[in-house]
């Protein structure tokens, strides 16, 4: 798959295109391309290769074997160099020792269906071909694509979509076709990612494990690849959610994204800001202040979850921590009123009450990971309004306070193994007790100043039992976290909430274990992370299938899973960043460090980061001991 949003080319390891499954290229949710197939002298050459290039680009070589006569050696080496912005490049390479003349054929056909209804099965036939300048036009009812070749075809064939070229190779020669195929009057793409985060293509990891640097490597591609600007503000740049099913903005998964990416930098965390900021709603009612979102499935035992809410939550949160690492105190003062009125639904949301709930379902229940959002955000936006001298910072002091003591009796549910944070706390009381990977974002508490981190809703005794629980068989699958605990009655491994690995939540649970002291825990999690990361080549699904790890296998794929993803992409960079225990204030010019101490990967060298907006460099050595090689200047090592 080759993404640059809004475009992405989908092919099989065989090269060509035939329009069968999701096979085709892409622009803007559009299929504009859906067969491309070559022949050669009257066959198909044979595939020998396939393998990504970059984030938006692949190449698949091909052999042709000519003569009946001339023993088993190929004659003919065909590269395919196919990108996602609309381009394919096709070279013949001879290795013959006598000069060839070679029909060349390319078939090619659209349907120019939405990828939905390419998805469903229902894109409906081939649209019919016309000869164009120098290729093809198709046209339906809403759009038109045309498909361009450099030489120009000698011969266009529009009813079977055909273009064909006569080509002279000298012994040891090339020659070249290039097709271009774009939606009539789009032009060429201008993807988002080659301006935007582009000092973080700079960003190195190296040490003892190799697996490092290619993860953060691809890590750093799959952001720029989903990278899409908002229409009427080009200069703010945000992450779609992942291809190809989610390939526009999904705002609690952008600013969970733009946080966990927060160590390249803090621009892709302001443009996020800005775009949401303007999706914010106003005016009286209960959703007033919210940053409106689509509702997300959540697993077997509660009903769907509202993401708005998640992301009103993350808004605030977003802010103060891109502010410690080095959003400049203007732009802070501009989105400041927006969280202020993030912060304010809040209040108004819980009222005289303790638990948040969802918007979508005003009566309940109340989930754990709703609550470890609530929390989080009411201690890093009273943290960020005092500093700011805005608002109420100590009603939200308050309350947060008030949820600690009440979630700590109240979600906990008490069994013969020690007990465990509740999925769920239903309006009459009772608990929906299952084991879910949310329960994770509990050991999310945020970065306040001086590099310390908020309390969180857990005592000392629960966030051990929590790590322990995490640590053990039951959720940590020796790939990663699973979503919901292998113990419980509607585990499934390929459950998207119900059991399959999410990456997202098993890098907050690395994170968060690690920060909290519990490395043990946090160095299988992880460890497992690298090892699926290597198997799917270093570009992290979304999610894949909660199987227990076995000797020599592999973890499976989720058909459903986009790949890239945002959140999957992110966590990459935050799980690496993680080891160093990097905690900026900008404001205050320092930085503390609080590096894993077993050291699980072994020495680890992250350079060309970003804080206070310089370039930092950390390295950590084999014992545990981090230490600064590269930072701004005037920025101090805190205690």
């Amino acid at each position: 798959m080759c993404v640059a949003l809004p475009a992405l080319a989908i092919s099989t390891d065989q090269g060509q295109l035939t329009g069968r499954g999701l096979e085709g290229f892409y622009r803007s949710g559009r299929r504009i391309l859906s067969r491309c197939q070559l022949r050669v002298a009257g066959r198909e050459p044979t595939a020998v290769q396939a393998r990504m290039l970059s984030a938006d680009s692949a190449r698949f070589v091909a052999t042709l074997r000519l003569s009946t006569d001339g023993g088993p050696d190929p004659e003919v080496v065909v590269e395919r160099i196919r990108y996602a912005d609309g381009t394919e490049r096709i070279a013949l390479h001879s290795a013959s020792a006598r000069p060839l003349r070679l029909p060349v054929e390319m078939s090619l056909g659209t349907d120019l269906a939405e990828v939905g209804l390419v998805a469903s099965g229902r894109a409906g036939p081939e649209l019919p071909a016309s000869v164009h300048d120098s290729g093809m036009r198709w046209s339906s009812a809403t759009a038109h694509c045309v498909v361009t070749a450099d030489p120009a075809p000698e011969d266009a064939l529009a009813s079977a979509g055909l273009l064909r070229w006569e080509i002279d190779l000298p012994p040891g020669a090339s020659r070249t076709v290039e097709l271009r195929v774009r939606p009539e009057g789009g032009g060429p793409i201008r993807a988002a990612g080659h301006s935007a985060l582009r000092s973080a293509a700079t960003a190195r990891a190296v040490g003892d494990d190799p697996r490092v640097q290619p993860l953060l490597d691809r890590s750093v591609e799959d952001l720029q690849a989903l990278l899409l600007r908002d229409p009427e503000h080009p200069t703010d740049t945000y992450l779609a959610a992942g291809a190809p099913w989610r390939c526009g903005l999904a705002p609690a998964e952008a600013l969970a994204a733009a946080r966990m990416a927060l160590p390249l930098g803090t621009r892709l965390a302001a443009g996020t800001l800005r775009t949401l900021a303007r999706s914010q709603l106003a005016g009286p009612g209960p959703k007033s202040g919210m940053i409106p979102g689509p509702l997300r499935d959540a697993g077997p035992y509660l009903p769907p979850g509202c993401t708005g809410t998640e992301a009103t939550l993350l808004f605030p949160v977003l802010l103060a921590e891109a502010w410690r690492w080095g959003l400049p105190g203007q732009e802070v003062a501009q989105l400041l009123p927006t969280a202020e009125r993030c912060l304010r639904w809040l209040c108004s949301a819980v009222d005289d009450g303790v638990f948040l709930v969802d918007a979508a379902h005003p009566r309940g229940p109340a989930r754990c990971e709703v609550q470890a959002h609530a929390h989080r955000a009411a201690l890093l936006g009273a943290d960020l309004l005092d500093a700011h001298g805005h608002g109420d910072s100590l009603g939200l002091r308050q309350w947060a306070g008030r949820l600690r003591s009440a979630f700590r009796e109240a979600f906990w549910a008490e069994d013969r193994a020690g007990g465990r944070p509740a999925a769920a706390r239903l309006a009459d009381g009772r608990l929906v007790p299952h084991l879910a990977g949310g329960a994770a974002h509990l050991l999310d508490t945020g970065l306040l100043g001086s590099g310390t981190l908020a309390p969180g809703l857990l005592d000392k005794v629960q966030t051990e039992q929590l790590a322990r629980l995490l640590g053990g068989p039951a959720m940590d699958t020796g790939w990663g976290l699973r979503s919901l605990g292998a113990k419980e009655a509607a585990y499934n491994p390929f459950g998207h909430r119900g059991g399959a690995v999410r990456v997202h939540e098993t890098a907050v649970a690395v994170a968060g274990l690690a920060a909290a002291g519990y490395e043990k825990e946090a160095s299988s999690l992880l460890r497992g992370l690298l090892a699926a990361a290597e198997s799917f080549g270093h570009r992290l699904p979304e999610m894949y299938a909660g199987e227990q790890r076995t000797e020599g296998g592999a973890p499976l794929p989720h058909p459903a899973a986009c790949r890239p993803a945002a959140t999957a992409a992110a966590a990459g960079v935050h799980v690496l960043t993680a080891l160093a225990g990097i905690r900026p204030d900008a404001p205050a010019g320092t930085v503390t460090l609080r590096p894993v101490r077993s050291a699980p990967l072994g020495e680890l060298g992250l350079t060309a980061l970003s804080v206070a907006g310089a370039p930092f460099s950390v390295r950590v050595s084999r014992l545990g001991l981090a230490m600064v090689e590269e930072a701004a200047d005037g920025l101090q090592l805190g205690v």
